[in-house]
């Protein structure tokens, strides 16, 4: 648990510079673009951020699953290294897989989304430029050896710039075109400065870059890769894909106002990633506590949840008025109802690592894509419904579900530890404690 912390308080440090530049570059933005204007930036930016989630495998969880030698610590050299092979060459399908989506995607855009048609060849340059500054391997090699202040310091790189890029956006080109090519230098930035700490800490071997030695030694590699690769595509549809969909069944400006109030009132999304990212390396490496420990994140990110919605209700509508501005002010009760569903998120994020961690990220990504899907299909109703209220509403059911489900998922796990566990004589007493712990 130490540990836990510890890493959690270098992720948290890096959160929080990024959270504070980016409010630098969101009231940059949202000021000088207008709710029509934002709202194209916000749509272009979540399509590239959608089809990079989409196409990008969770990498560094493969890292850290089978290169950890699960004994609390160490690693596991030759698995580091076949794992983080296999990573790169998935990687480099992600960036092919990413680009023919892009095509599709930017060829049928004029007939479903609302961004000008001389917006579109911008769109696809960012596209291409997020996949390729994918850069979830060098994150996990980092996690892997618990570099967790290495990685926040290179982390760093992408708020500085983007803040920089905003400031010069105002002052040379304060247009949509402006503002995404900060975005896209950010993201080129920052995967250049992982990959150079991450090459410090565990070189990559090109000899190892193949598809073949990590099915070999783990049968079940492939469905864990296409479970968390869902799952991860999953997390993309709950924020990326929702923003493009407001923009679709509400316009520009609806979706503008909505990224603003996504962006500050699911700001605990980004903490349950930072608690999730923190935590999974401990389960990974610590199997036979893993439930202990996520049964005491989840308690400690339940309180830290409610202090955080209470803070929006209270200060929010000053924030969006000083940050965004006061025509963003009518997005107040969104945000709420995002901070909200993001509380929901922060106590479910260590369940969803329990899962993972312990080879069901299978059932992990059922459990979330049934309220992901039903989410979507309901958005165009809940828009009719109360606007951006509504979308926000959809969003908050689709958590509220998926932290359900994550819960009865881990008491079935915890029955099936007691099970294997147990001595099989006769000892109801040892195998309650078992189940205890």
């Amino acid at each position: 648990m130490k540990r836990v912390f510890t890493n959690m308080g270098w992720l948290l440090g890096g959160r929080g510079v990024n959270a504070a530049l980016s409010l630098v570059y969101l009231a940059i933005a949202a000021r000088t673009l207008g709710t029509v204007g934002f709202g194209h930036f916000a749509l272009i930016v979540a399509l590239g951020q959608a089809i990079t989630g989409l196409a990008n495998f969770q990498t560094w969880q493969f890292i850290v699953k089978w290169g950890a030698a699960g004994d609390g610590g160490s690693v596991d050299p030759d698995e580091a290294r076949a794992a983080t092979g296999f990573a790169v060459a998935l990687d480099v399908i992600s960036v092919a897989l990413g680009l023919a989506l892009a095509g599709a995607v930017i060829v049928t855009a004029p007939l479903w989304l609302e961004v000008p048609q001389e917006l579109l060849g911008l769109a696809f340059g960012y596209i291409a430029v997020s996949l390729a500054a994918i850069r979830t391997t060098p994150t996990g090699i980092l996690r892997l050896h618990f570099r967790f202040a290495a990685a926040a310091g290179a982390e760093a790189v992408q708020p500085v710039v983007r803040a920089l890029g905003a400031v010069l956006a105002l002052a040379f080109m304060p247009n949509v075109t402006g503002f995404v090519l900060a975005f896209a230098a950010s993201e080129v930035a920052v995967a250049m400065a992982l990959w150079l700490v991450a090459l410090r800490v565990q070189p990559v071997s090109l000899a190892a870059v193949n598809l073949k030695a990590i099915p070999a030694r783990h049968k079940d590699a492939w469905r864990f890769v296409v479970s968390t690769n869902l799952s991860g595509s999953l997390s993309v549809a709950g924020k990326q894909i929702m923003i493009l969909l407001v923009g679709t069944f509400g316009g520009a400006a609806l979706a503008g106002g909505f990224r603003v109030a996504s962006q500050l009132g699911q700001a605990l999304v980004s903490l349950a990633q930072t608690v999730s990212k923190a935590i999974f390396p401990e389960l990974a490496h610590a199997r036979d506590n893993a439930l202990l420990i996520a049964r005491r994140m989840a308690n400690i990110a339940a309180l830290g949840g409610v202090i955080a919605v209470v803070s929006a209700l209270v200060f929010g509508r000053l924030g969006l008025s000083l940050i965004a501005g006061p025509q963003f002010a009518v997005f107040y009760w969104a945000m709420v109802i995002l901070a909200i569903a993001g509380a929901v998120e922060l106590v479910g994020a260590s369940l969803e690592s329990l899962l993972v961690s312990a080879g069901k990220a299978h059932v992990a990504f059922m459990v979330r894509a049934v309220p992901t899907v039903l989410a979507l299909v309901l958005l165009d109703a809940a828009i009719q419904w109360n606007g951006a209220k509504g979308a926000a509403f959809a969003l908050l059911g689709s958590s509220s579900l998926a932290v359900i489900g994550f819960y009865v998922a881990v008491l079935n796990l915890g029955q099936i530890r007691l099970v294997v566990e147990g001595d099989g004589n006769g000892a109801p007493e040892k195998d309650a404690a078992r189940a205890d712990h």
